[in-house]
């Protein structure tokens, strides 16, 4: 992801019990007079649903009671947002949005398109150089892994690798919650099979990858439908191959009818980052900057982590025992993520190529 080299983000691997208080750098005075006197905020693209964003914009909101929100199109995507903002330059009306939220590799385009404005927030020095723009156009706000969702009601012995799915044990078991011709969440999930082979170049990852999911065919374990939280409650799919977050809200839906675990690979552990940032015409860019200071400060950032999104500073959190345990205690243990890499944009690209064009040669499989 991003135009710098893969690193790994470490995770302590302690577990660590926070205080009861939210201790973060608050924001100057004069950027919360500045926005309360623009008394609005225009956000699009986020779903209550979708990382805890409903509980994070009632927090802003009870906050800072003197800037009112106005949410455009929840169920927008990245594509959408970057034309928003181009197609309202001109408009500081309700339709130009101020910030946005969006896939990584819509961040350096962006940047390069002119459409985003530079902005570090207090906590800036904590977000990890490899999820952010160094001149602060964009920088990553939360993340997921690809894990798998196992219906345990089915699945008496859970897979803990890639290599695992191949077994005998999960016959008409395994799903990917997309197909792999055309979604990310598949290909990503094809990548990290082939990452956790050791492979160091992101095509033969991506060869590697199509291979282990040839292997699962072969082996009369691959289901060649879209898994979702329906079929795994159904028995059809009975291992979903799905972004954490998902599989941990489908967890919660389910409400242990039956019950699901969500299992971190023990290798080839592929995060997904989405970035924030500030549009280069935001009607009201203080508001916006003080929308950021409130997502990266320790309380929305935990808002990420209560809707089951790994927010970027989550290291620094864990360290300084910010977290709460009730909410660790719902999460995969945080040494499941040590391991997680963070592919470059250009790595991403290279093993999607390979996967979306050889999957029905390698694999045989028409996911539907």
């Amino acid at each position: 992801m991003m135009s710098h080299t893969r690193r790994l983000l470490s995770l302590s691997t302690a577990m660590v019990v926070a205080s009861s208080s939210f201790a973060f750098a608050e924001p100057s005075a004069e950027l919360v007079a500045a926005a309360k006197a623009e008394g609005k905020l225009t956000t699009i693209a986020l779903p209550h649903s979708w990382c805890g964003y409903g509980d994070i914009i009632a927090g802003f909101k009870a906050k800072y009671p003197e800037i009112t929100v106005n949410e455009l199109n929840p169920d927008a995507g990245s594509g959408d947002e970057i034309e928003a903002i181009k197609a309202n330059k001109g408009n500081t009306g309700d339709q130009a949005p101020d910030v946005i939220d969006v896939g990584l590799s819509f961040g350096p385009s962006s940047k390069a398109e002119g459409l985003i404005q530079p902005y570090k927030v207090e906590t800036w020095d904590s977000i990890p150089d490899s999820a952010k723009d160094a001149d602060g156009h964009w920088y990553g706000d939360y993340y997921g892994v690809l894990s798998f969702v196992v219906n345990t009601d089915i699945v008496k012995e859970v897979p803990k690798d890639w290599k695992d799915l191949t077994k005998a044990d999960y016959a008409n078991a395994v799903a990917l919650a997309g197909d792999p011709r055309t979604s990310n969440q598949a290909v990503q999930a094809a990548y990290a099979a082939g990452l956790a082979t050791g492979e160091k170049d992101a095509a033969k990852i991506g060869e590697a990858g199509l291979a282990l999911f040839a292997e699962v065919n072969k082996a009369g374990n691959f289901v060649p439908v879209i898994g979702k939280s329906a079929s795994l409650a159904q028995g059809s799919t009975p291992i979903v191959i799905a972004w954490d977050y998902n599989g941990l809200s489908w967890r919660d839906t389910l409400g242990g009818n039956p019950p699901l675990e969500v299992v971190v690979p023990a290798t080839g552990v592929v995060a997904g980052v989405y970035v924030q940032a500030i549009s280069a015409f935001a009607p009201h860019p203080n508001a916006a900057k003080l929308w950021m200071e409130y997502l990266y400060s320790d309380e929305g950032q935990l808002g990420y982590l209560k809707g089951y999104c790994h927010p970027i500073r989550f290291n620094d959190l864990a360290k300084n025992g910010k977290i709460p345990q009730e909410m660790l205690d719902k999460l995969p243990p945080a040494e499941a993520y040590e391991k997680a890499v963070f592919p470059t944009l250009e790595e991403q690209e290279a093993g999607k190529g390979v996967i979306t064009t050889k999957w029905d040669s390698v694999v045989g499989a028409n996911v539907q």
